[in-house]
C-alpha cells in the first residue's frame, strides 16, 4: 500500500460519501430514486465500505490521531440515522412484495411531510461538512506519515 494509493481511496470514499447525499437530495427533489440507491446502513455504503476495511487498517497507525477517527465515525452514523428519518417518510416501514421493492414506488408524501424531509436534509448537509473537514484533516495525516510505515500495512 502507498500514500497515494490510500489518498485515492480516501478520495474515493469522500465522493461516494457526497454522491450518497446527492441521491437523497434527488429523492427530496421528486425524482424517481430506488429504495437502495440510498443504503440506510452506513456499512453498506461507498463511505463505509472503505471506513471499515482499508481505514481500519490505516487507523492502526499511530501517528493516525483517534479522535479524527472517532468523530469521522460518529458524523457517518449519524448522518445515516437522520437519513432513516427520510427513508420512512418517502418508503413507509411496512414490509413491501418483490414487485414493490423492485420497482422502487414511494409512498405519497404530503407537503408536511416533505418540509419534514428538507429539515432532515438540512441536517444532513451540517453533518456532511463536519464530516468532510474530518476527512480533509485526515488526508493531511496521511500525507505526514512515513512512506516505509505505510508500506508495512497489509
Amino acid at each position: 500500500m502507498t500514500k497515494e494509493t490510500i489518498l485515492e481511496q480516501l478520495h474515493a470514499a469522500r465522493a461516494g460519501h457526497i454522491g450518497w447525499v446527492q441521491r437523497a437530495k434527488l429523492l427530496l427533489s421528486g425524482f424517481d430514486v430506488k429504495e437502495d440507491a440510498i443504503p440506510l446502513d452506513s456499512t453498506s455504503c461507498k463511505f463505509g465500505q472503505w471506513f471499515y476495511t482499508d481505514g481500519q487498517k490505516l487507523r492502526t497507525l499511530q501517528e493516525s490521531s483517534p479522535e479524527i477517527w472517532n468523530r469521522i465515525e460518529e458524523h457517518h452514523i449519524q448522518i445515516h440515522d437522520i437519513y432513516l428519518n427520510i427513508f420512512k417518510i418517502f418508503y413507509g416501514t411496512e414490509k413491501k412484495g418483490f414487485f414493490a421493492k423492485l420497482l422502487g414506488k414511494k409512498k405519497k408524501v404530503t407537503d408536511q411531510e416533505r418540509e419534514k424531509a428538507q429539515a432532515y436534509l438540512d441536517e444532513i448537509r451540517r453533518v456532511s461538512k463536519l464530516l468532510i473537514g474530518e476527512i480533509e484533516q485526515l488526508e493531511k495525516e496521511v500525507l505526514s506519515i512515513d512512506d516505509a510505515k505505510i508500506a508495512a500495512l497489509k
